[in-house]
């Protein structure tokens, strides 16, 4: 244990957040950074480097987080570095990104705050890069096998990276015309600058991974061709079939999914448009779905300069303690409030119309928050030029989900965006269809306990065959399908397998 006494003498410590009236004004992270270290070794100090560290249960990766704890309160960079790396190919990506499961699992957690796991992992990180100890490990000898890795998210990059470090030859293709999937185009610039990625990337390369953009296995490229000239095909396309929201007024403009309004806003950032042709820009905004995807909507409408913003969840409101239903170490649904929310409430860019003067009835929900719980979208109104106007919202039962009579409200909305989350692959077009690969039940990739699909030398990982998951499940199964891959290619392998295709989240 590195400090016997630091979880009752050191009290939890987060990094600061940048003032509000400045960081809505430009696109860098939200975080200070290098504010965190000064504290960091004194945070990870409080680890008790548990018998039974349930962190790691939270973890698909299975990070050893106690020990590189240990190894940042004694300041041994250099050896911190090598274990965080051991489990994780990109951590500084989940260090931003992951919700961390792991710190709900903390000990701690049960009776006190919990250490700040992610905040240590990205500190780690950082310092590796500053430090020059995130070098490439390119192979010391080369297989003389080939494998196609189809798509550039974080399971696509992961898989790709162990592969390639395996020493067989690794190409990755991606359709966009840059690498990175989501983490490019869906993650915005406040919660990761893209620097980040595209030093990875360089890495990768200088390893000797191999990358074609705009290259769509299943579209412009022929599937059959690309598994006819590799010896395996790893998919891992992600789920970006978005849920639709069937609703009266649905064909009004105005109306856009959440990714294309997020894609143009990072392409924005990248240089490669002067504005966005869906600006919030003096509009009052409703965001459908109150998830991440809906946060990252949030922040950038924000920095867009919306007059207004309303978020809309399904969802009853949460209470600011673990339910008794949720005990720990899962992951609890609770009341949080993400930097986006915090902009919001300081901002205040819900009060400005939710009054009478403005003809519409105060919103339900938490005191300056702009989120609105237990409620859904029945329709939307339109101007004289088909341009939505407005959308008409309902309370909901919080079981059931059904409507509550005496809770319609009029929301003003002259841009609305559908958060609504994904349901698995695109089917009807690329290379699902194209190799006529079976779905399960829940209109994922279909796969077998080596993440091999029901096309020979085809394998799929990530969201294309989980689902919808989170960043950190997303890069443990690119390392699983990687160790796979590896087996079928080789009859055995050294590659770490830290998940099973059926295993799931720690959850009640």
């Amino acid at each position: 244990m590195a400090d016997p006494k630091g979880f009752l003498t050191t009290p939890r410590r987060t990094p600061e957040r940048r003032p509000v009236d400045e960081r809505v004004r430009d696109w860098h992270e939200v975080y200070t950074g290098q504010s965190l270290l000064p504290i960091v070794s004194a945070q990870a100090g409080r680890c008790m480097d548990c018998g039974i560290p349930f962190c790691h249960a939270a973890c698909p990766l299975g990070n050893m987080i106690p020990d590189w704890n240990d190894l940042v309160f004694r300041e041994d960079w250099a050896a911190a570095c090598e274990h965080l790396h051991a489990t994780n190919n990109f951590p500084e990506f989940t260090g931003r990104l992951c919700p961390a499961p792991c710190e709900s699992a903390c000990v701690l957690t049960i009776n006190a705050d919990p250490v700040t796991i992610k905040n240590v992992e990205v500190a780690i990180a950082d310092r590796a890069w500053a430090d020059g100890l995130a070098v490439p490990l390119p192979p010391e000898r080369h297989t003389g096998r080939t494998v196609a890795v189809v798509g550039s998210g974080p399971a696509g990059l992961a898989a790709a990276q162990q592969l390639t470090r395996a020493g067989h030859t690794v190409t990755v293709y991606e359709r966009d015309d840059r690498l990175g999937g989501l983490l490019r185009y869906g993650i915005p610039e406040f919660k990761m600058e893209k620097h980040h990625l595209d030093r990875r990337l360089c890495q990768m390369r200088a390893e000797g991974t191999r990358f074609r953009c705009g290259a769509e296995v299943g579209g412009d490229l022929d599937a059959h061709r690309v598994i006819a000239e590799h010896d395996a095909v790893l998919l891992a396309v992600g789920a970006r079939a978005w849920r639709e929201l069937p609703v009266p007024g649905r064909e009004l403009t105005g109306i856009h999914q959440a990714m294309d309004y997020l894609t143009l806003a990072n392409r924005v950032c990248e240089g490669d448009l002067a504005s966005s042709p869906i600006s919030a820009e003096g509009k009052d905004v409703v965001i459908v779905g109150g998830g991440d995807t809906g946060a990252d909507c949030l922040g950038t409408v924000l920095r867009q300069q919306a007059a207004s913003v309303v978020q809309l969840d399904i969802n009853p409101l949460p209470g600011w303690d673990r339910p008794e239903h949720e005990p720990w170490p899962v992951y609890p649904r609770v009341f949080r409030i993400s930097p986006a929310h915090e902009e919001a409430r300081l901002l205040g860019r819900r009060e400005h119309w939710d009054t009478a003067e403005h003809g519409c009835v105060p919103l339900p929900g938490p005191q300056g928050d702009i989120r609105v719980f237990s409620a859904s979208t029945f329709r939307f109104e339109g101007d004289d030029d088909g341009h939505v106007a407005s959308l008409h919202l309902v309370g909901v039962e919080p079981t059931g989900r059904r409507p509550r009579a005496g809770t319609e409200r009029v929301v003003p909305a002259q841009l609305v965006l559908l958060a609504l989350g994904f349901s698995g692959p695109e089917h009807d077009t690329g290379v699902v269809p194209q190799l006529g690969l079976e779905l399960d039940a829940r209109g994922r990739i279909a796969r077998d306990d080596a993440f091999a699909t029901t096309v020979e030398k085809v394998f799929v990982a990530g969201d294309a065959g989980r689902g919808q998951s989170l960043i950190v499940w997303a890069i443990a199964e690119g390392r699983s399908a990687a160790a796979a891959v590896d087996r079928a290619l080789r009859g055995t392998t050294c590659l770490p397998a830290p998940i099973r295709p059926t295993d799931q989240p720690l959850v009640v």
